[in-house]
């Protein structure tokens, strides 16, 4: 009766209020066999994969959306060819991770005026949308965010007169492309002023049949390079640039081959822009001089003399014989 249990506890343990919910003990529950990535994996928090109000079919894509790199495809249309569910489930889904903050579409303008749709997916909604702290260079620290409300802190340090900025740090406009005033209305952000083409060069003949054949030929350039699709404002700029090189006797295949021979393998940003230099850059010299050909000479007509009544071949400006032009001079 005096011997104690010394492996017994005390008291019952309480399990921790912040524990995960317990699991199924009689050989139920799911167990990991988990090997390290090295190579070819992404990291997605459990916010996304555990979330309570999405679908399991939202929390996929949601999932294979993040894995994607950057500049792929993540389209209704895309994602209905990779997977077997409809366009109907896929648009769905989308709008439920768009609901969640999951997902954002934003509409941009490229350099050649169209409006593309592009899809931006963020990781982790929830420290997107707080205010990123200065010192952290905009990434939240999550030890700071988590910090309890409770925990002392020191107060804030008043900085000495080196020390203090010159002006305050300059915030990011919002990634949005439209703007919300206080007042509540929303405002169209105001456009960058788009960079000017450089110079090409001019011709000194600018007949309308000159310019039109230097129009079709650039207009043609995009059989030999898609990328190299131009808008009308930047063809009527580039126009009298071919123009001058139409005019120094250089054929159009030859003006054709030099445009479009040696293009970067990189996507083409501005297009006219590298046209526009190589017009400039690589202008050929004026042809050689060559002089006119002598044209025929004078006719000489077949009249009768106005001194002796003569018939004689003589131009146009002539009205009498030789021998009366003789006599009348030595008279």
């Amino acid at each position: 009766m005096g011997t104690q249990n010394t492996s017994a506890p005390p008291r019952a343990q309480s399990a921790p209020a912040d524990n995960p919910p317990r699991t199924r003990r009689h050989g139920g529950g799911i167990i990991h066999e988990n090997t390290r990535h090295t190579t070819r994996f992404v990291v997605i928090g459990n916010h996304l994969v555990q979330h309570k109000e999405l679908s399991l079919l939202a929390i996929g894509l949601g999932c294979h959306i993040q894995s994607l790199p950057t500049g792929a495809g993540a389209d209704i249309k895309t994602l209905t060819a990779r997977f077997p569910e409809g366009p109907t489930r896929i648009a769905a889904a989308l709008r439920e991770l768009e609901a969640h903050g999951y997902l954002r579409r934003e509409r941009h303008r490229t350099t050649t005026g169209r409006i593309v749709s592009r899809t931006v997916s963020c990781n982790q909604p929830q420290a997107a949308a707080r205010p990123a702290p200065a010192d952290t260079g905009g990434c939240p620290d999550r030890r700071l965010t988590q910090r309890s409300s409770t925990e002392p802190t020191a107060p804030p340090r008043e900085p000495r007169p080196a020390e203090q900025p010159s002006s305050p740090p300059e915030q990011a406009p919002p990634p949005h492309p439209h703007r919300i005033t206080p007042d509540g209305t929303r405002t169209r952000p105001t456009p960058r002023p788009r960079k000017a083409l450089p110079t090409v060069p001019q011709p000194s003949c600018t007949a309308p049949a000159l310019l039109q054949q230097a129009t079709d030929l650039l207009i043609t350039l995009r059989r030999r390079d898609p990328r190299l699709l131009l808008s009308s404002p930047d063809t009527a700029h580039l126009a009298p640039g071919v123009a001058s090189w139409l005019e120094r006797d250089v054929a159009p295949s030859a003006v054709r081959h030099a445009l479009t021979a040696d293009l970067p393998d990189d996507p083409l940003r501005r297009p006219a822009a590298l046209l526009a230099h190589r017009l400039a850059a690589q202008l050929p010299p004026p042809p050689p001089f060559r002089a006119a050909p002598a044209g025929p000479p004078p006719p000489r007509y077949v009249r009768n003399c106005d001194g002796c009544d003569r018939g004689f071949r003589a131009f146009e400006t002539e009205d009498r014989c030789r021998d009366c032009r003789v006599a009348g001079s030595a008279a």
